[in-house]
C-alpha cells in the first residue's frame, strides 16, 4: 500500500506578534522530497513543527491521507522528526542514547539494531562513548541514526540534517534519504547548505516568497 500524502491547505501561522507565512498550500506524496528554504526566521522550523504534528496552525489544515493529523491513524508510527537540536543525553553514551530514542518513538530498540545503525553512521567505533565526549558532528550522527533503524516507508520531516556534518557523515545520510525515497518514503527538510545527491531532485519550497 503507498504512503498517504502529507497536505498542507491554506496554512497560517505567527510566532508572537509576528506573522511568518499564510496561504500556504503543497502537498507531499509518497516518494517525494521537499526542501523548505528561506531567511533565518522565516518559519521554517515552525513549519516543520506544524507538519510533524507538534503544532497547531492559525488558519488552514493539515491532512494525512486526508485525515487531520491528530486523528489520521498511524501517523505517529509513521513519522519520524529530527530537530536540530540533537535531544542526546551527556551522560548517557551514544549508544543507550539512540536506544532511549529507539524505544522511546517504538523503534526497533535491540542492541544489534542500535549498533549497527551506528555503524552505518560511522559511529560504530564510538558507540560506548559517553554523548558529553563526542564533538558536534557525531552527535549529529547518533542522532540521524535513527533513520538507519527505519525499514519501512515513512515520512521524515528533518530540520538541519546535515548541520555539523562532514562529507563522510554527509554521504551516509544522502545514502539513507536516497534509500528511503526508492522504497516509496517522503521527506521534508531544511537545510543551509546545497542537497548533492546523485538520484534525487527535491521539490523547492520558498518560505520567503509566501511570507505574510
Amino acid at each position: 500500500m503507498s504512503l498517504p500524502t502529507l497536505r498542507a491547505e491554506g496554512l497560517a501561522y505567527r510566532r508572537g506578534n509576528q506573522a511568518l507565512f499564510a496561504n500556504l498550500s503543497f502537498d507531499v506524496a509518497a516518494g517525494d522530497m521537499v526542501w523548505l528554504r528561506g531567511h533565518n526566521g522565516r518559519g521554517k522550523t515552525s513549519l516543520l513543527r506544524l507538519l510533524a504534528g507538534l503544532a497547531q496552525p492559525d488558519a488552514g489544515r493539515i491532512t494525512w491521507g486526508g485525515a487531520e493529523l491528530d486523528t489520521a491513524p498511524d501517523f505517529n508510527a509513521q513519522r519520524t522528526y529530527i530537530a536540530h537540536a540533537n535531544a542526546l543525553k551527556d551522560d548517557l553514551s551514544a549508544f543507550e542514547s539512540l536506544q532511549f530514542l529507539a524505544a522511546l518513538h517504538g523503534r526497533d530498540a535491540a542492541p544489534a539494531a542500535v549498533s549497527a545503525a551506528l555503524s552505518r553512521l560511522g559511529m560504530g567505533q564510538r558507540q560506548r562513548a559517553p554523548v558529553r565526549t563526542l564533538s558536534q558532528g557525531q552527535r549529529r550522527r547518533v542522532a540521524l541514526a535513527r533513520l538507519a533503524l527505519e525499514s519501512v516507508a515513512g515520512l521524515w520531516v528533518l530540520d538541519e540534517p546535515f548541520d555539523a556534518l562532514d562529507v563522510q557523515g554527509i554521504a551516509a545520510v544522502n545514502e539513507l534519504l536516497e534509500q528511503h525515497l526508492e522504497r516509496g518514503g517522503s521527506v521534508v527538510l531544511t537545510s543551509h547548505q546545497p542537497l548533492s545527491m546523485a538520484t534525487v531532485v527535491p521539490s523547492l519550497l520558498e518560505l520567503d516568497r509566501v511570507a505574510a
